[in-house]
């Protein structure tokens, strides 16, 4: 299918051909019709796209200082590399998307195929949408009309805001899109309504309609044009709808209010605020956040778990049907506001001249036979030339972060053959495809499995689908490589485990700080002796929020068994023997599932013990993992992995070299297992039993007592 996509790092604005979305829990799929370019936002991403990079810093100052923090603490080389990868993201245009209903995921009963809706999908030919960003289109309402609705709700949000009552005087600062529809809704509710602009066109619009509309550009001063139409009282409240890098817009706004007034910003301005403008008025200022309550809340829009009417009335969705009743009941006219329809293949006479476009909307129209295509060929493989058995060739199945930086910087390094890149939306794997030769982009994973020339797959996607996934696979007569952790629940390991011994694959877990040339170092230092060893592992993990989805139990696990698990696994490591008890305690007074600050002290079969202090409430210019290991009147101690010091070493006193947490050896011994055979780079048993370990962590966390495993 085809999706228009924009480059950070080019500038250029890409129809791209990308695989279709498939139907999700909790999700709409759905073939658009129409779609609405924000000449607003998308104007914004697409300058800034094309602007030079030391434009792009001037433009996002906290920006830059994350990378002048992250070269103090990765150093210049990496952190560049991170910062060009980042730009080179694809990112997917638009949010104003009215089509029809192709199919519904588990959960939903209330839409249908065939249905006419609109949604806040991007301009796809095919788009796959969260239930609570979708609303039904009334029978009076065409496509065209309804690609206004996500737009529409954000002028709706300031109103609401703004909470205006029957004869009030609103001023609208800005008459673009959203500034036009936003008057438009305002004389529906009865108020006296003032625009400005610098724009004659969009002026003459507003007046049109009713509103007391002035042209800027002309000298008007609107403060005192305010004054005058409201006799020396001021406007009782003011949307600001404009786009400026001023600060006068607040400054005017504050002005023409009158004493106790409300000021609501729904667009983007310089907020250099004069107290003494808010103090005497005793003024109110509130920023709109976008379309209504539920924007960014990943439990409203992702998961689908609406807000109580009685509790919250107007949600983001509840503001779609707003505006659409608006619009079937003839209260809002948007097609007088339509300056051009082109056909999704002509884009480019939008977007080449959005930058000086007059246009106030523009509206895409999508053909009727897009491509339902869930794999598209990018490349040629080396598997494509030889029998349908590959020999080391691998399909990746996850396009996100670790992937995009870590594992195909990796792979690329030691030539491996990747056939597929799975991806849910289509684009992130599209563009990783083509930059690393990968032979196919694909958003069904069932087409990986079925694919006879995958010898083995990689799996790197949300740690939920971990397991099910890895069991699909091993099913699918594939070896698999689960980026950690392998599982989230006992129950989950026990069927991974029960699957395994099926059958003769291999299961590897990325426990890559093993790997790492400094671990492999102190391990050969330690020699093969059984006597026992003392570990302490102190990771500085730094502060992730909340609402984080790796800090949701039932999603991302948790920090212990997402990432807790790397350090239980080098105490197994180190000490050469499987860990037999667990006792884990909390920051604060009671037993506690807050997993971000922990202390897991660690018994083993030979007796050694190892403690590890996951914590995140240090600061991030320490180092962020420090290991010391005390053995026999000796002591290693390893520095984030670019220095090893050891005391009591015949001949050794330190190693040093740059940040190497093992990735890439990881990858390089399993691509050799799988060409060559032999032993697996980790016994099964052992990620078995770091994995064991790791969950009667959590539960000795829960519990306030210890954990036996073996």
């Amino acid at each position: 299918m085809k999706q228009i996509i924009q480059s950070f790092k080019t500038g250029e604005t890409i129809l791209e051909d990308v695989p279709r979305p498939l139907i999700r829990k909790g999700h709409v799929l759905i073939r658009t019709h129409r779609s609405l370019v924000s000449l607003g936002t998308e104007k914004m991403l697409v300058e800034f796209g094309r602007s030079s990079l030391i434009e792009k810093a001037r433009q996002q100052p906290d920006r830059v200082k994350q990378v002048l923090d992250k070269i103090k603490s990765d150093g210049l080389i990496p952190t560049l590399e991170a910062v060009f990868t980042r730009l080179g993201e694809p990112l997917p245009l638009g949010y104003c998307n009215a089509g029809e209903v192709v199919e519904v995921g588990e959960g939903i009963t209330d839409l249908k195929p065939g249905d006419r809706v609109a949604s806040n999908g991007p301009h796809a030919e095919i788009v796959c949408v969260p239930r609570n960003l979708v609303t039904k289109i009334p029978d009076k309402v065409s496509y065209e009309e309804a690609a206004f609705t996500v737009i529409g709700s954000i002028g709706l949000q300031g109103i609401r805001l703004v909470n205006p009552t029957l004869g009030e005087t609103v001023v609208v600062s800005g008459l673009g899109l959203i500034g036009l529809i936003t008057c438009e809704l305002l004389l529906a509710n009865g108020c006296n309504v003032i625009g400005f602009d610098f724009d004659v066109q969009k002026v003459t619009l507003a007046q049109e309609k009713g509103v007391h509309a002035f042209n800027l550009a002309d000298g008007t001063d609107p403060v005192k044009t305010v004054a005058g139409l409201t006799e020396g009282i001021g406007a009782d409240a003011v949307i600001i709808t404009a786009s400026t890098k001023s600060d006068e817009l607040i400054s005017q706004a504050a002005q023409m209010s009158r004493k106790r007034g409300r000021i609501v910003l729904v667009g983007v301005i310089g907020l250099d605020i004069k107290r003494a403008d808010f103090y005497e008025k005793e003024l109110s200022f509130q920023v709109s956040c976008s379309y209504g309550p539920g924007r960014y809340d990943e439990e409203y829009e992702k998961r689908g778990v609406d807000y109580p009417l009685s509790f919250v009335r107007w949600t983001e969705n509840r503001n779609f049907q707003t505006i659409l009743q608006a619009i079937a009941k003839g209260q809002l006219d948007v097609k007088r506001l339509i300056t051009e329809a082109v056909d999704l293949s002509e884009y480019q006479k939008i977007y080449n001249n959005i930058g000086d476009s007059r246009s106030i909307a523009s509206i895409l129209q999508y053909p009727n036979d897009p491509d339902w295509s869930t794999s598209i060929k990018i490349g040629q493989s080396t598997t494509d030339t030889k029998s349908k058995s590959g020999t080391g060739t691998i399909a990746i199945a996850g396009a996100g972060n670790f992937t995009k930086m870590t594992l195909l910087p990796a792979l690329g390094k030691i030539k491996a053959d990747i056939r597929h890149i799975v991806s849910a939306s289509g684009v992130s794997g599209t563009h990783l495809a083509q930059k690393h030769a990968i032979t196919q982009s694909t958003t069904r994973y069932e087409d990986v499995l079925s694919d006879p020339a995958v010898q083995s797959v990689i799996i790197t996607t949300q740690h939920n689908l971990h397991a099910s996934q890895t069991i699909q696979a091993l099913q699918a007569g594939k070896h698999v490589f689960v980026e950690k952790p392998l599982v989230l629940t006992e129950e989950e390991l026990q069927q991974v485990v029960a699957e395994k011994e099926k059958s003769s694959l291999s299961v590897m877990v990325g426990f890559n700080r093993r790997f790492a040339p400094l671990s492999q170092k102190a391990k050969k230092l330690l020699g093969n002796t059984s006597e026992p060893v003392n570990i302490v592992i102190t990771v500085n993990a730094g502060f992730i929020p909340a609402n984080h989805w790796t800090q949701n139990m039932a999603i991302g696990g948790g920090r212990i068994i997402g990432e807790g698990c790397h350090f239980i696994d080098l105490v197994q490591f180190f000490s050469s023997s499987q860990i037999t008890e667990v006792f884990a305690s909390a920051l604060g007074t009671s037993p506690s599932q807050n997993t971000d600050n922990t202390s897991i002290t660690l018994k083993c079969h030979n007796g050694s013990q190892g403690v590890v202090n996951y914590f995140a409430n240090g600061h991030k210019s320490y180092s962020k993992e420090r290991i010391e290991i005390y053995s026999q009147g000796r002591v290693l101690i390893l520095d984030n992995f670019r220095k090893l010091e050891g005391y009591g070493f015949k001949g050794f006193s330190s190693a040093s070299g740059k940040q190497d947490k093992g990735h890439a050896v990881q990858f390089e011994q399993y691509i050799r297992f799988l060409k060559e055979g032999g032993v697996q780079p980790i016994d099964f048993q052992e990620i078995v039993n770091s994995t064991q370990a790791t969950f009667a962590a959590l539960k000795s966390l829960q519990r306030g007592e210890k954990q036996i495993i073996l």
